[in-house]
């Protein structure tokens, strides 16, 4: 195992550490147990604040997208391992600002169980608290790690998108019944051209044959719907579009959000390859593709692979996706 690490057990307190240095002007980050990261200006008094989080090795998610317009605060765990409930406590009392906070949570068991204490413990200290539930991976219905589907890409848009709305000021049952809107509306799939190697194991998450693909892949190496030998990409985004479509289902005429995302390994030039692919399979459709994101959003370590998922759009979710975002990994519509 060759890693840019100091020490297997370090990994997550010495990431934070540089995340301090790096963005300490906008950020206050907790590199010691329970480890949290929070907008330095938080809490925001009057408005609804949001809170996710998860197992550490797909960065930028969460901690990266901690700032105005999308986080308040993120909680990482260890790699691949669910965050504490105190620490999920500890996020949302230090984002409350009097008008409640939001749960964002990937469908993971682990984080389904420890972000349902924590928001009983937030409320039984008086802070009002709303979850939505990400479940968009159309591979599978249940996995290693889940009862129902993962909770995968749309995660990254549901922060955004909610976040946007928490800015405006909408109350706490809007920025959710928000948040909840895009789930409902989003789809992913993912696939993966090598495993990923955790710090602590050494030792590769699973094995693929250097002629093999892994379809339905999940972002901590769950295995798929199935292997098959290595094809161009279009057989790729053909793979992962047609039950993305299906599920849906997707239609002509429906307007859409494109997100083609990397799984940590994978060269920016493959991932535009892919969505030019996905874009002429949306032709097909007649769906139209009106906004994108194309890059390593939402990761697995070094694992090569990518992941898209189709959003529905509708003129609300549009401004919101829109609106300013200042975040160590997603910033637009900002001056300075």
């Amino acid at each position: 195992m060759k890693k840019l690490i100091n020490s297997p057990d370090a990994v997550v307190a010495d990431a934070l550490r540089g995340i301090e240095a790096a963005h300490g002007d906008r950020l206050r980050v907790q590199a010691e147990p329970p480890y949290l990261i929070v907008r330095k200006d938080a809490p925001v008094q009057g408005k609804v604040g949001l809170v996710s989080g998860g197992g550490s090795g797909h960065e930028p998610l969460h901690g990266g997208y901690v700032g105005p317009g999308m986080l308040d605060a993120a909680c990482p765990g260890e790699v691949f391992t669910s965050p504490t409930p105190d620490q999920m406590l500890a996020a949302t009392k230090a984002v409350d600002g009097g008008a409640g906070v939001v749960h964002i949570v990937k469908n993971y068991t682990g984080d389904v169980l420890n972000f349902e204490m924590a928001a009983e413990l937030a409320q039984a200290e008086g802070v009002e608290v709303e979850t939505v539930l990400t479940s968009d991976d159309v591979a599978v219905e249940d996995s290693l790690y889940t009862a129902g589907r993962r909770g995968v890409g749309v995660t990254v848009l549901v922060e955004k998108i909610a976040g946007a709305a928490a800015d405006a000021g909408r109350s706490l049952q809007e920025v959710a019944e928000v948040g909840r809107r895009v789930s409902a509306n989003g789809r992913s799939m993912g696939m993966a051209l090598t495993p990923c190697i955790t710090p602590a194991s050494g030792e590769p998450s699973f094995e693929l044959a250097d002629d093999e693909v892994e379809i339905g892949i999940g972002i901590h190496g769950e295995p798929g719907r199935h292997r098959e030998k290595v094809g161009p990409a279009s057989q790729v985004a053909e793979r992962l579009m047609t039950p993305i479509l299906n599920d849906l289902p997707f239609g002509s005429g429906d307007r859409v959000l494109a997100f083609i995302n990397g799984m940590g390994g994978t060269p920016l030039i493959e991932l535009y390859i892919v969505y030019a692919e996905v874009a002429k399979i949306a032709q097909q459709h007649g769906l139209a593709i009106e906004r994108n994101l194309v890059g390593n959003y939402i990761t697995s370590l070094e694992m090569q692979g990518c992941s898209i998922t189709l959003l529905k759009l509708d003129d609300e979710l549009t401004h919101y996706w829109d609106s300013p975002v200042d975040t160590p990994a997603l910033r637009w519509g900002v001056s300075k």
